[in-house]
């Protein structure tokens, strides 16, 4: 759901202040970038506010990155995934593509370059399941609208 500017919509969760400065800094031309200091902070952006695109830190206090992307499958389920972290945890991975239904997993720290690429890939696949989604709702309608002729006709 890029916004009216045209920019894609990426919420960015790291409890490393420094971390939300640099991926701010990095990437706010490019893209409307929402920061958040831990995952009950950004539930509420993506409660209040359209993301296209959310990238998590694994390791972080209170909530994980898997935990927080489980609750925001029931919130936006329709919103593109990322995982980041700096440990090489093979259980977290897999609890992200699992639980977290991620799209794609980086290693911390960030390349500007690999991520932007994720970032793009990502929002493409997002934009053409929304179309699809978009489709399919139009052919319900068609079809309903069939159906209701065909009655008509049956009854008269």
């Amino acid at each position: 759901m890029e916004d009216k500017g045209g920019k894609i919509s990426v919420l960015y969760v790291d409890d490393e202040e420094n971390n939300l400065i640099s991926f701010k800094a990095t990437f706010r031309i490019k893209y409307k970038v929402y920061t958040a200091i831990s995952g009950a902070k950004a539930i509420d952006i993506v409660k209040t506010k359209p993301i296209d695109i959310i990238i998590t830190d694994q390791r972080m206090p209170g909530m994980t990155g898997v935990e927080f992307l489980e609750e925001i499958i029931k919130i936006n389920p329709d919103s593109m995934r990322i995982l980041l972290t700096g440990y090489t945890d093979m259980s977290a991975v897999i609890d992200a593509v699992n639980k977290g239904k991620i799209f794609h997993y980086l290693n911390k720290p960030w390349s500007e370059e690999e991520l932007d690429e994720t970032i793009q890939r990502a929002y493409d696949i997002y934009a053409e399941k929304k179309k699809i989604l978009e489709t399919y709702s139009k052919l319900e309608v068609s079809n309903e609208q069939l159906e209701f002729l065909l009655r008509q006709k049956l009854l008269s």
